[in-house]
């Protein structure tokens, strides 16, 4: 799952959402520093990567990627995973996405002073640049995709993965669907954030 996914599975307070994204921007923090209700989001996150990972849906959908590309996979269906998770919003929330999405910025800003620099400088573009808002567009998620791509630090054959995405895209919808709401159920199960 990517950022926005991760969000809608914290808890509603600044601690857990910092926390629930804090796990891709853990360079250079010291965990044990953390305030226990970040650490406690900080879990979550990787309890719900840990799941999706290896979720066998998940594992198996690697197949479908050609090998030149497959290496890459797990990070093209993380940003795919959001943009699934915003098309069918109102299978899982009641509340409009839109609205969602500003709240989720909200959080965001508010958090901006427990995030380590890198990350408070990641977040403020995607909150000043509405990322959430464009992965509704796949094109944009293709474009996503092949900015990350261009970030990797070996050669490779990662851009223009959309094309590959385009191809299998009912399959991988499929898997989310039936992901999310067992990625959802397994939060609530472990509830890692509910002492806090």
């Amino acid at each position: 799952m990517n950022y926005f996914a991760h969000l809608t599975l914290a808890q509603p307070t600044t601690a857990s959402k910092v926390g629930n994204l804090m796990g891709d921007f853990m360079r250079g923090v010291r965990e044990q520093d953390l305030p226990p209700a970040v650490r406690s989001g900080l879990h979550n996150h990787r309890l719900v990567d840990h799941f999706t990972d290896t979720h066998p849906l998940v594992v198996d959908s690697r197949r479908l990627f050609s090998p030149a590309r497959r290496r890459f996979a797990g990070v093209a269906m993380d940003v795919l995973f959001d943009h699934f998770l915003i098309q069918h919003w109102g299978r899982f929330y009641d509340q409009p996405v839109p609205q969602a999405i500003r709240d989720e910025y909200g959080w965001l800003r508010t958090g901006q002073p427990l995030m380590p620099a890198r990350m408070q400088v990641v977040t403020g573009r995607m909150v000043n640049d509405d990322w959430f808002s464009h992965y509704a567009s796949l094109n944009n998620v293709g474009e996503a995709l092949d900015r990350i791509a261009g970030r990797v630090r070996f050669a490779n054959q990662f851009h223009g993965m959309i094309e590959e995405i385009d191809r299998h895209y009912a399959e991988l919808e499929a898997v989310f669907l039936t992901l999310y709401p067992a990625l959802r159920a397994e939060v609530a199960k472990q509830g890692l954030e509910s002492a806090g």
